[in-house]
C-alpha cells in the first residue's frame, strides 16, 4: 500500500484551525468593508511573464512554474499585487476612480520551508488605484493599522520610509542610479557591513549613507530626508488618529517596482518572521500596457498574523452548539428530528446523536462537541410533550417545551 503525505511546505487545517482562520478573515474583511473596499479574486495561476516582466528571470527559481498542455508558460501566483493590477488593466481600466480593491487568497513560492514560512501561504491585501498620491498613502496606511488593531494584535510597530529618498541619498553621495541595484538587497536586509564593503569597492564614503539609513524615530527624521512628501502623509495619519509608527529611511522592500512611500509592520517576539505586513506606492500599470496611474497597497501575511496572535495568547472565540439532542430510542427519533429542524430554522446551532449511543456516552460526546445544553427525549418526555434540558456546564436539569427553547 502506498503511503501518501501532504506535499512539503504545505499544511492541513483541522476544524479548530479553520475556526481561527475564518474568525481572523472575518475581522479583516470587516475592516476592509468599513473603509469602503470591494473584494476581487484572481486565478491561482497566471502567465509566468506577469511576474518576470518586473523582476527578471531570476524570480523563476522561487516560483512553481510549468508548461501547461497547450505549451503555455504558467506559474502559481507567488503574490497578489501583480494579478490584481492585471485584473485592473483587463477589466476595470474605464471604471470610475479611485478604485479601492481588497483580496484574500493563497500564494505559492518554491523555497525551503521553515517556521512561519511555507510553500503555500495566504495573503490578505488591498490596493488603491487612481487616488491622489498622498491621499492614497494616508488611506492605505490607516487601513493597514485598522486591520491589525481589529485582529487584536498588540505591540505592533509600523515602519514608514520612502524609496525615492533612498535613491536620491545614494545618488547625492556618489552612487549613480545604474550602480544602485546591487545595493538594494543589502539595504533591505540591513546588512550594514556588506553595504559598507560594497560602497568601499565603488570608492564611496559609506558614513553619510549609513548614518541616514540607521535613523529611526518620529517627525524629526524628516529633516534628514527632505522632499519625500511624507509630511502631508503624517499630518493625515494624525488627523485620523493613527499612531504607533516610526519613520525609517532604510526601508527598501526590494525596490523593483516601488516608487514612493513604503512601509512594513513588525510584531516583536516572532523572531525572523516578525514582519506581518508590507506595502507602499508602486508603478505596474505601464508594464501591463496601460497608462500610468497612481497605485498604493499592502499585503498582510495571514499565517504570520495567526502565529503572532497565538503567541500573544489571543482569546479566539470557540464555535459552540446551543443544543445537542439525544433521542433515547428509535420511537423517539422522529420527534427528535422535528425538534432539531425547528431549532435550526430558528437559527440555533443544533446537532443530534447519530450513533445511537447510550445516554452517558451521548452526553460525554455533547460535552466534547462544546454543546451548551443537551436535549434528552425519552419515553416519558414524548408522552408528556416536554423535553429534558441538561446544562453541560453546571449539570443542572430542567423540563421545557420546544416553544420555550425557541424563545430563549
Amino acid at each position: 500500500m502506498v503511503e501518501l503525505h501532504r506535499p512539503k511546505g504545505t499544511r492541513d487545517f483541522l476544524p479548530r484551525d479553520m475556526e481561527r482562520r475564518r474568525w481572523l478573515e472575518g475581522r479583516l474583511r470587516g475592516a476592509m468593508e468599513r473603509y469602503g473596499f470591494s473584494e476581487v479574486a484572481t486565478p491561482a495561476f497566471e502567465h509566468t511573464e506577469l511576474f518576470t516582466m518586473r523582476s527578471g528571470q531570476g524570480i523563476i527559481e522561487d516560483m512553481y512554474n510549468f508548461r501547461d498542455k497547450g505549451g503555455r508558460e504558467v506559474a502559481l501566483r507567488p503574490e497578489l499585487t501583480a494579478p490584481v493590477m492585471r485584473l485592473y488593466v483587463e477589466g476595470l481600466l474605464g471604471a470610475p476612480k479611485p478604485l479601492k480593491l481588497s483580496y484574500f487568497g493563497n500564494c505559492f513560492r518554491y523555497e525551503q520551508p521553515q517556521k512561519g514560512r511555507y510553500r503555500e501561504f495566504w495573503q490578505y491585501g488591498a490596493e488603491i488605484i487612481g487616488a491622489g498620491r498622498a491621499s492614497g498613502e494616508i488611506e492605505i496606511l490607516a487601513l493597514a493599522h485598522e486591520c491589525l488593531e481589529s485582529s487584536g494584535l498588540r505591540g505592533f510597530v509600523m515602519r514608514i520610509g520612502h524609496v525615492g529618498v533612498l535613491r536620491r541619498l545614494l545618488a547625492d553621495n556618489g552612487v549613480p542610479p545604474e550602480r544602485q541595484p546591487p545595493l538594494w538587497p543589502l539595504i533591505d536586509k540591513k546588512d550594514q557591513d556588506g553595504l559598507r564593503a560594497a560602497l568601499s569597492e565603488m570608492g564611496v564614503d559609506a558614513g553619510p549613507i549609513v548614518s541616514v539609513l540607521e535613523s529611526r524615530g518620529g517627525r524629526e527624521i524628516l529633516g534628514k530626508v527632505p522632499g519625500s512628501g511624507l509630511e502631508e502623509v503624517l499630518d493625515g495619519l494624525s488627523d485620523l488618529g493613527v499612531g504607533g509608527y516610526v519613520l525609517e529611511p532604510g526601508i527598501a522592500r526590494g525596490l523593483d517596482y516601488y516608487t514612493g512611500m513604503v512601509f512594513e509592520v513588525e510584531v516583536p517576539g516572532l523572531g525572523a518572521e516578525k514582519q506581518v505586513c508590507g506595502g507602499g506606492s508602486y508603478a505596474l500599470s505601464e508594464l501591463l500596457g496601460a497608462g500610468p496611474v497612481t497605485s498604493t497597497g499592502f499585503a498582510l501575511g495571514f499565517d504570520r498574523m495567526l502565529m503572532a496572535l497565538e503567541a500573544q495568547g489571543a482569546g479566539f472565540p470557540e464555535r459552540r452548539l446551543d443544543f445537542y439532542i439525544v433521542p433515547m430510542g428509535p420511537e423517539q427519533r422522529r420527534e427528535a428530528l422535528r425538534v432539531l429542524a425547528a431549532l435550526r430554522r430558528a437559527g440555533r446551532p443544533a446537532d443530534i446523536d447519530l450513533a445511537d449511543r447510550s445516554l452517558s456516552k451521548a452526553l460525554k460526546y455533547a460535552s466534547s462537541a462544546g454543546a451548551a445544553e443537551a436535549v434528552i427525549l425519552g419515553a416519558d418526555e414524548l408522552r408528556e410533550g416536554v423535553l429534558t434540558v441538561k446544562n453541560m456546564a453546571t449539570g443542572g436539569q430542567r423540563k421545557a417545551r420546544l416553544e420555550e427553547l425557541l424563545r430563549a
